[in-house]
């Protein structure tokens, strides 16, 4: 099957044809680690892993070299090693934030379903390797050296700018770089700088004294480089990329090496906002990964609810990211997990065992790989999926699982344990706030968090709720009947009802007997034998 891609280079859809079917090779620009990853940086994560599935299937696993980097010397990181650990020497406070950071992104990436890439080098680990290009560039003219910094002269690349389409004027203006004195052109950028005392340093190149640390266009330069070779095929990473940051990679390593392109491919993902707005720490709707998986709106969002959101717009579409998206998302998926058990039920529980068997049988479809070979489109993908899952056979029911577990949508954790309840009583109070409710206590059981389920059953209990257990991960919510808060509320709408029969206001009587009604309460009005008052008792409906 043929695999067309986008190019942002060529800025059209191309046949992808590797450089050698035998290591077709893929290079994405990861995490500088000084923060908690965002929504935003789950996108391009999301997407080059559903990418490198797809590539692994067409040419094999063995045979697909993928690297994501970590950036983990960075101004960034050092600003905020001083703001967390003021009073630890800059390279330890540097280093716990980096390693709290890095460990933080690997447990959400996986909790989203990623694949670990083939390599994650580390920029620290490749300062050799930075040097050894920036002597390069520095002898072929490229580059020179000022004040102790050493820069790229971007006059020695004729088609600067050709990647992100940008006339001079609007690069010098995007750039939003220091026009520093010692810069021969505005647009010239730092390949090395000298470290101020504490930071990271080490020995420079091109004959400068002082000890200084990379800039971060030769990080990822050099990185690939070193784990990919001078050319490879595919480069990929968010939009906001394009200009300066792969610009300047392009720059550096086609003068370098003298050749003629870096990557025969360049994949970029669109931008992400929030609600309609974007995403801004002073808009108060920052959402980071970890958030989301622990608690965003009131409830934590497993991570394949998550990932099946991300993938509902095309991935070089701008996404806007709603509550109302990832609980679509969340109920699209457990419906397919309770079709697929309920077909598994034997004896009344679900023989997993047997369902297991059964799915590794089955791979991804030919409508699914259609349409992730035209430039990864996964919307086209998805409604391929929504048409097998109306046919209630159990043929098309696997087709649709066999394609979310091979998009990462599914895996056999959720199978085991996100199954949604049976169903919610419709006449619970307020069904919608019993269904964030028990959301939130099935995937707190999920993730073996005792205390927040405990919370989430006090929680109901308050509403006069319950949540009775069928078997391992299949749940009702019901009424409590046993519940005094279950009483209160009852009693309580009897004497507003009572209120406003008193008043004549015969609707709002009515209104508030139909709103029992719903809710399994059957009342019955008698007058008391003695004293000709009116009484009214209650039941609940068997």
């Amino acid at each position: 099957m043929a695999l067309r891609l986008y190019n942002t280079l060529t800025r059209k859809k191309e046949l992808f044809q590797p450089l050698d079917l035998g290591n077709v090779r893929m290079y994405v620009c990861g995490p500088t680690v000084y923060d908690f990853a965002h929504i935003g940086n789950a996108r391009p994560v999301i997407v080059f892993d559903v990418l490198f599935r797809l590539l692994r299937h067409l040419y094999g696993a063995d045979h697909v070299t993928y690297v994501r980097n970590i950036t983990d010397v960075d101004d960034k990181i050092n600003a905020r090693a001083v703001e967390e650990y003021p009073d630890l020497p800059l390279n330890k406070a540097i280093r716990r934030v980096t390693e709290k950071t890095e460990k933080q992104f690997h447990d959400d990436v996986a909790a989203l379903g990623c694949l670990q890439p083939t390599v994650e080098p580390r920029a620290t680990e490749h300062i050799a390797a930075m040097k050894e290009m920036i002597d390069a560039l520095v002898k072929s003219g490229a580059a020179y050296v000022a004040e102790d910094h050493v820069l790229f002269h971007v006059a020695t690349m004729p088609d600067y700018g050709k990647l992100s389409g940008r006339s001079l004027d609007e690069m010098i203006a995007g750039a939003r770089v220091e026009v520093a004195p010692y810069k021969r052109d505005p647009m010239d950028f730092v390949l090395w700088k000298p470290s101020k005392p504490g930071e990271p340093a080490w020995p420079s190149p091109a004959g400068v004294a002082t000890p200084g640390r990379p800039g971060w266009h030769i990080e990822c330069s050099a990185m690939s480089w070193k784990h990919l070779g001078q050319t490879f095929d595919i480069h990929g990473g968010g939009i906001d990329l394009v200009f300066p940051h792969h610009e300047n990679e392009i720059a550096q390593s086609r003068s370098a090496f003298h050749m003629p392109v870096m990557a025969n491919y360049w994949l970029h993902n669109g931008f992400l906002q929030v609600e309609g707005e974007k995403m801004a720490k002073s808009l108060d709707n920052f959402v980071t990964v970890h958030e989301l998986l622990t608690d965003w709106r009131g409830s934590p969002w497993p991570g394949s609810a998550i990932r099946w959101a991300m993938l509902q717009t095309h991935y070089r579409q701008p996404i806007d990211w709603t509550l109302e998206l990832l609980q679509a998302s969340m109920l699209e998926i457990l419906g397919v997990i309770n079709q697929l058990r309920a077909l598994f039920r034997e004896n009344g529980k679900v023989n997993f065992e047997r369902l297991m068997a059964t799915l590794n049988e089955v791979g991804p479809s030919s409508e699914l790989l259609a349409a992730l070979s035209d430039d990864l489109n996964t919307p086209e993908a998805m409604a391929a999926l929504r048409a097998h899952k109306r046919d209630d056979k159990l043929t098309s029911l696997l087709a649709t699982v066999g394609d979310l577990r091979f998009l990462g949508v599914l895996r056999e954790s959720d199978l085991k344990y996100l199954s949604i309840w049976h169903g919610i009583w419709t006449d619970v109070p307020n069904p919608d706030e019993a269904l964030r409710l028990a959301s939130t206590y099935q995937i707190a059981r999920s993730n073996d968090d005792t205390a927040l389920a405990s919370e989430v059953l006090d929680q109901l209990a308050k509403m006069g709720l319950k949540i009775e257990e069928r078997e391992p991960s299949s749940l009702v919510v019901m009424r409590d009947c046993q519940s005094a808060n279950f009483d209160d509320y009852v009693n309580s709408r009897i004497v507003a009802r009572k209120v406003a029969r008193e008043a004549k206001n015969y609707a709002e009587a009515d209104r508030i007997r139909n709103e029992l009604i719903g809710r399994g309460v059957r009342l019955e009005d008698k007058k008391d034998p003695k004293t000709g008052e009116l009484v009214t008792t209650w039941e609940v409906a068997r």
